[in-house]
């Protein structure tokens, strides 16, 4: 998939090797999360003469508020990471919410938000409440910074305003001001997980103290070659309270600035007629204060453990160390492959299952480092140093493992009938007791979204629902 891959050890010398290598034959491709990058290259769709992973650097995933007011994002900063983040969901709720619906937990665990803006498709999620944020991005290289407003950072479906050497270093916005301001992101997918957006939609709203509103920001995904601001709805909003009628009229205009195609996901008329429709939701919401239903409850990351992303840099030539399931492998020839494929081919650990290959289906689920990832879209290098557990070692995650053996998610799927023909239950296990570490006694709502990345085609939902709280029961009784 590359000729080289490199792990530079700080941000200088990460810019320094893009540099040097931005004009080698297939160019260079700075690498954080990799779960769109790996597809492309596997696919054939980009080539990358040398990849640059960035994922290793100290004091990048730091999200914090300066004193001016903004919010700022280092470039190795996660989807999870956002949704994790007290600050994000109170001062940033429509970037919040954008986060925890880009595909599934584990895709979250790696997918950076920095990565996500430079993919640059119209139908990215954390585009849009980013742009309703008035966000910019800061551009670096060994040339220098600059700064630009992140609405015009894009130039056409996937194509930037960002040179060849140039790395994303920060994101940042004016945080929400809580007594004054108000927003909301939502998305039509055509299903309830790892959907790409037929439409979505942001909207951004402060108000004076008699309720009417002051500023508006309407921003539109999915429904032009970039994401689009709705100016006509905005400054009919201007001046107003935020009734029904005003609310009818500012969703009506919102349908002009959309130029949507027609498409595998949905015809052009429909997704007009869809920006009308959830921009009318997003105004209700802030209308009646209701905007951040559905966060009652602590998230599912899938976060088993702390992470920590740096440690030794694999370094070229070299044989790939790691653990897995406790046990120390020194993997050679291994650099040009996925971890999902190093765990079947060389540590023949076959019970990580090779699905989609694309980070859609989650029979692959391992978890590196404390957190539940789709081992497909994992370049083996970057399991150097790294500690793993897949199904074949997951009752160590459990004290009421039973014999020592099997955790007791496995034991409850037996009982329950919740394996079917068994190829997608690796994956659920692992991400199943990833979510019973980090939530002991989940609601039904945590269980569905901590397997909402693992696929069945044998129509056993219900009973992996059932063995969750077979399991938990199971649990509780030798424990306590």
């Amino acid at each position: 998939m590359w000729n080289a891959y490199l792990e530079p050890s700080s941000l200088d010398e990460a810019l320094a090797l893009l540099a040097r290598h931005a004009t080698d034959e297939g160019g260079a491709r700075l690498m954080a999360g990799g779960t769109d990058l790996i597809i492309e290259l596997e696919r054939g769709v980009r080539r990358a003469g040398t990849v640059i992973d960035i994922s290793r650097l100290r004091d990048q995933n730091h999200i914090w508020l300066d004193e001016a007011g903004w919010i700022h994002l280092g470039p190795l900063v996660t989807h999870n990471d956002v949704v994790a983040s007290s600050l994000c969901v109170e001062r940033a709720l429509p970037l919040a919410q954008a986060c925890r619906q880009v595909g599934a937990p584990q895709i979250r665990n790696r997918g950076t938000l920095a990565g996500n803006l430079i993919t640059a498709s119209p139908a990215n999620d954390t585009i849009t409440p980013l742009i309703a944020l008035q966000a910019q991005v800061t551009l670096r290289s060994v040339r220098g910074a600059r700064t630009v407003a992140l609405r015009d950072f894009y130039r056409g479906v996937r194509r930037t305003d960002m040179a060849a050497d140039e790395m994303m270093t920060d994101i940042a916005f004016p945080a929400l001001d809580a007594g004054r301001q108000a927003g909301t992101f939502i998305k039509l997918g055509l299903r309830q997980a790892q959907a790409i957006s037929v439409v979505n939609c942001a909207v951004v709203c402060g108000f004076d103290q008699a309720g009417r509103v002051i500023d508006a920001a309407i921003a539109l995904g999915a429904v032009a070659p970039t994401i689009v601001r709705a100016p006509e709805a905005e400054a009919a909003l201007i001046g107003q309270t935020l009734t029904d009628e005003v609310i009818a009229t500012a969703s009506a205009l919102a349908q002009d600035a959309a130029t949507p195609i027609d498409d595998i996901r949905a015809g052009a008329a429909y997704r007009r007629r869809m920006v009308s429709v959830l921009t009318q939701r997003a105004l209700t919401q802030l209308a009646t204060g209701t905007e951040r239903e559905g966060w009652n409850s602590p998230p599912a990351l899938l976060w088993a453990g702390q992470a920590d992303p740096a440690g030794a840099a694999f370094q070229p030539g070299r044989p790939i160390q790691l653990s897995v399931n406790g046990r120390d492998y020194c993997i050679e020839g291994a650099q040009h492959k996925t971890l999902l494929r190093l765990l079947r081919e060389d540590c023949g650990l076959t019970g990580t299952k090779e699905g989609c290959a694309e980070g859609e289906c989650g029979a692959c689920t391992v978890i590196m480092d404390g957190q539940a990832v789709m081992a497909c879209l994992v370049p083996a290098p970057r399991a150097h140093g790294a500690r793993i557990v897949t199904v074949e070692g997951i009752s160590q995650l459990s004290a009421g493992a039973l014999n020592e053996q099997l955790h007791p998610l496995q034991q409850a799927f037996i009982d329950e009938g919740a394996v079917q023909c068994g190829y997608c239950t690796p994956g659920f296990i692992v991400a199943g007791a990833a979510l019973l570490a980090e939530h002991p006694h989940p609601t039904e709502t945590q269980i569905r979204e901590g397997v909402s990345g693992n696929l069945c085609r044998c129509t056993g939902y219900y009973k992996i629902i059932r063995a969750f709280d077979r399991a938990i029961e199971s649990r509780d009784s030798i424990e306590g």
